[in-house]
């Protein structure tokens, strides 16, 4: 058996990390087995569906580098199968007309309720041997209603939940297509899994309730059933279910707010699943061990603080041209252009170690794209009148000594033993004049980074004519 896993969100809003979490581990258990990932996009709710939320779920996939094999597979272009479908569905007498007008129902309804009975729908114009039904009614229209088998039960063992069961009595004769003519969301489900020949099913719990009247259906097209893994739900930080405010709306968001998608891949990877010990590790290193066995059946909860530590860790570890184009985005939206300033992959390798995402290392490195204009508490501070005849002294010295780290790191030193003066009273000021910050890496690697003229001219801005 060839493994065919797919993604099938509904574009009625962004790719969560939720959807991202189930389209990773689909995604991997394809790759693990040389199987087929498949996208595809359940856009039949017309009302809720955009073409902007079908794109920010094609981007997301894109940044997480969650390739598909196949599609992506629109269901709205699939609307003259699914009619196809409905009416072999009719011929063969799985499925049958309903008639029954919504006041109809309404008045069943309420009148299940006051026996206290669950509300679902009494199979009036369910054909049976020996029932007769009325003639249909002029001028009222139709639902199509899958024929649901009436006893046994419905039953599956799921990849993580394990053994589930329900009883046939408990499922009604669901609708399979509306009065105007369009599919329902579990036909069409059933449908594509069929025809796409779907071999495993992975995804959220929410999914359970739908799990046995697919089944059913499956079933009655005389299709194979899929392996079923139903994912548990994330909680957020509090324990609660996972929601917009505990953070990203979006998985777009997370790049938004500088994190790399390796890192937000690796976390995810951990969000009920594991093996063993293992917390960082490649997504090569994923394919390679993932599997449904080591799915835990209880939620996950999201930790924020593990996100963040694993994005430092990626941040130390990325090839440095790569962050070079990330921060130098950045920068761009900032309005901050690099031509002109030093290479920024000297500049990063400065900061990265120190950074807990690239914006964090964008706001970092800025300062060396633009001429420093401290304010004047930093001036009256760190630019005093002794500091500034340090400077003087120091930039006279820098204008012949050889631009290299130890001998520039020396100039410094000279300079505040010459002075009488402390280290540090002469590096502060300096990265002052340089960065307009009291604080940055070893001064000599600023300097030497910053270049000879670029370090004079600072100088010569803030010492006096």
């Amino acid at each position: 058996m060839t493994v065919r896993t797919r993604f099938a969100p509904s574009p009625t809003g962004f790719l969560h990390i939720g959807g991202a979490r189930t389209a990773l581990f689909s995604w991997a258990y394809a790759r693990h087995h040389g199987g087929t990932f498949i996208l595809r996009i359940e856009d039949t709710d017309v009302e809720r569906s955009t073409p902007e939320a079908v794109q920010a779920i094609l981007d997301g996939m894109q940044w997480l580098g969650l390739g598909h094999d196949e599609g992506p597979f629109y269901q709205m272009q699939r609307m003259d199968r699914y009619k196809q479908v409905i009416s072999e569905m009719l011929l063969a007498g799985s499925a049958y007309r309903c008639y029954m007008t919504k006041d109809e129902l309404d008045a069943l309804r309420a009148e299940q309720e006051a026996r206290k009975q669950k509300p679902r729908y009494d199979g009036r114009w369910r054909p049976e041997t020996g029932k007769t039904l009325p003639p249909p009614p002029d001028g009222i229209p139709y639902v199509v209603r899958f024929r649901n088998p009436a006893t046994g039960v419905v039953a599956w063992d799921d990849k993580v939940k394990g053994r589930i069961e329900f009883a046939n009595s408990e499922l009604d004769d669901f609708i399979i297509s509306r009065a105007d003519g369009t599919p329902t969301y579990n036909f069409c489900v059933v449908v594509d899994d069929r025809d796409m020949a779907i071999t495993h099913v992975i995804r959220g719990d929410d999914h359970v309730n739908n799990t046995p009247r697919q089944i059913n259906l499956l079933q009655a097209l005389g299709a194979p059933v899929p392996q079923y893994a139903h994912l548990s739900m994330i909680l957020g930080d509090d324990g609660q279910k996972l929601s917009k405010r505990h953070g990203a709306v979006s998985v777009m968001q997370y790049d938004d707010d500088g994190y790399l998608p390796e890192a937000v891949l690796n976390y995810l990877a951990r969000l009920g699943w594991s093996h063993g010990d293992d917390e960082i590790f490649s997504m090569e290193q994923f394919v390679e061990w993932f599997d449904l066995d080591h799915i835990t059946a209880s939620a996950a909860q999201f930790n924020t603080e593990k996100l963040n530590w694993l994005n430092a860790h990626y941040i130390k570890q990325a090839d440095l041209h790569r962050l070079g184009d990330e921060v130098t985005q950045r920068l761009a939206r900032q309005g901050v252009s690099i031509a002109g300033g030093p290479e920024i992959t000297a500049v990063l390798a400065l900061y990265r170690d120190r950074a807990g995402n690239l914006n964090e290392l964008a706001d970092a490195v800025h300062p060396f794209y633009v001429m420093p204009h401290p304010g004047e508490e930093i001036r009256a501070q760190h630019l005093t009148e002794v500091a500034l005849n340090a400077l003087l002294a120091l930039r006279q010295r820098l204008s012949t000594t050889p631009w290299q780290t130890a001998e520039l790191g020396q100039a410094v030193k000279q300079t505040a033993a010459e002075l009488g003066l402390k280290m540090p009273h002469v590096a502060i000021p300096l990265r002052v004049a340089l960065l307009g910050l009291p604080q940055s890496p070893a001064i000599d690697a600023v300097l030497e980074v910053l270049g000879r003229e670029r370090v004079l001219t600072r100088l010569d801005a803030v010492l006096p004519c």
